[in-house]
């Protein structure tokens, strides 16, 4: 099969690409377009993120440090721009998104599978998230890949055990599957390493930084769904800002956070 030479628009499939923005209002309405292209490049932005923090729990396996601190600072940096994608979000106003609301049907950006994995590779694991995803389906089968895996949290505490900080045999053996809990244990390793090992401490606040610019997504996205349909019920049926509320101000990285005081 013979093929044409190699160009931007083929190499990055461009024209299959300007061909997935599909209106379903009439007209159509014009910031519906906008609604689309912003939650496709985040859903983009999200694979990136998905296979950078894959990428980062094969160099902690490693020991790779200073890819470890490298990646670390490219995820940090996307994260960066999915918060600055929200302030373009919020040039629409509440009547111009209810122009074509309705059009939405059941469609939430809680049905997102992929910022499900990123939760879950970060830690924050229900197992009744799956319900909301038909068996068998792709997205499911993902999802209970990622439920079972060793979250990232988990790969830090080993590669901090192969540092020569010894982590106890029952967190690192933990069952997987269940939430990110504080541990006692845990927090004297990492006071002991603030206080003395500069080239650990920096991985320590990068995760810090991690942890902090998911709550700063999570607290804007919060306030960019209240400003835009206050209150009411979310697209989807979901229970739109107040669900999205209580998922503020939880950590991923608990035992980060709680040794601030003791230092």
């Amino acid at each position: 099969m013979t093929t044409g030479p190699l160009t931007y628009t083929s190499y990055l499939k461009v024209n299959e690409l300007l061909q997935l923005q599909r209106p379903r209002s009439e007209g159509p309405e014009h910031d519906e377009m906008l609604f689309i292209i912003i939650h496709q490049v985040y859903e983009l932005w999200f694979k990136q993120v998905l296979h950078e923090l894959d990428y980062l729990c094969e160099r902690l396996r490693q020991n790779d440090r200073s890819r470890v601190l490298h990646t670390l600072r490219r995820v940090l940096t996307i994260l960066k721009t999915l918060v600055g994608q929200l302030d373009i979000l919020e040039t629409m106003t509440p009547l111009e998104f209810l122009s074509f609301r309705h059009r939405l049907d059941s469609a939430s950006g809680f049905e997102s599978f992929q910022f499900r994995e990123l939760e879950f590779l970060l830690g924050h694991k229900r197992r009744n998230i799956l319900i909301h995803y038909p068996e068998g389906s792709e997205a499911r089968q993902k999802l209970e890949s990622r439920y079972q895996q060793p979250t990232l949290w988990d790969m830090f505490l080993h590669f901090l055990d192969e540092n020569g900080y010894t982590i106890p045999q029952a967190i690192l053996t933990r069952d997987m599957t269940q939430p990110i809990k504080p541990s006692p244990e845990v927090q004297q390793v990492l006071i002991d390493i603030y206080r003395h090992d500069d080239s650990l401490i920096r991985v320590c606040e990068r995760l810090v930084d991690l942890d902090e610019g998911i709550q700063e997504w999570r607290y804007r996205h919060v306030k960019m769904v209240e400003r835009t349909i206050g209150t009411k019920e979310g697209t989807g049926g979901s229970a739109g800002a107040k669900y999205l509320a209580a998922t503020l101000s939880q950590p991923l990285f608990p035992d980060l956070w709680a040794i601030r005081t003791e230092l």
